[in-house]
């Protein structure tokens, strides 16, 4: 997992409440196309039309919003069935950070594992944001965003700063670019020394698994 810090780039809006996992990726994706390739099929709902054309009034299928690393969404986005797939096709599609005042939690969850930022602003700041970015539409003119995970502000190019919250752990563990296991490989130490005191204490336990010991109390 790369380490996230700061995501600077064109801002798409999805002012869309509920956008389910179901809507970000198709089930027929989840077993049937690999992760390198989800992002092609990602919100195929909103981006193509039903004969497989691309839909041009989708935001992410006009310029200069195709390809933006940063998507402002409505809230309760990711809700739906739990799939990791979801934030993977995000990923493919160039979404760096999603920004909305809620989030679906397995699909949040799903994010800080791999790496893709989910910033939660409040209610009030979140429509501040979006009213800038459809004014910004409506013009034609992109709106470019940083997002500071170590400052925890959203900065609009030459305006407010929004600031957020990530819990402290979370936020560490996209700093240094760690899942979970990453983060369990950090403790490594101290996983080895448990075992050598176990392995003492408790030795039926780590010879052979085990096996010996059950296979001599059923020979005897």
């Amino acid at each position: 997992m790369m380490p996230v810090s700061v995501i600077t780039g064109v801002a798409a809006p999805l002012p869309i409440a509920n956008v389910d996992t179901d809507v970000i990726i198709r089930i027929e994706h989840l077993t049937q196309t690999a992760r390198e390739s989800l992002g092609a099929f990602a919100l195929g709902s909103l981006r193509f039309r039903a004969d497989g054309t691309e839909n041009p009034d989708f935001i992410l299928n006009q310029q200069p919003w195709r390809g933006a690393p940063v998507l402002v969404a409505g809230r309760n986005f990711g809700c739906g069935s739990s799939r990791e797939h979801a934030v993977w096709a995000l990923q493919g599609l160039g979404i760096a950070c999603v920004i909305a005042p809620s989030f679906g939690d397995i699909f949040r969850a799903n994010c800080f594992q791999n790496g893709l930022l989910p910033v939660q602003l409040d209610a009030e700041a979140h429509e501040r944001l979006l009213t800038t970015l459809e004014t910004g539409r409506h013009t034609g003119q992109a709106v470019t965003l940083q997002i500071d995970l170590v400052r925890q502000v959203v900065s609009v190019a030459g305006g407010a700063e929004l600031p957020f919250v990530i819990d402290a752990g979370r936020r560490q563990a996209l700093l240094e670019g760690l899942d979970e296991i990453g983060q369990t490989l950090t403790h490594a130490p101290l996983v080895a020394a448990w075992q050598a005191r176990d392995r003492i204490e408790r030795p039926w336990i780590w010879s052979d698994n085990g096996l010996g010991q059950q296979a001599a109390a059923a020979e005897g």
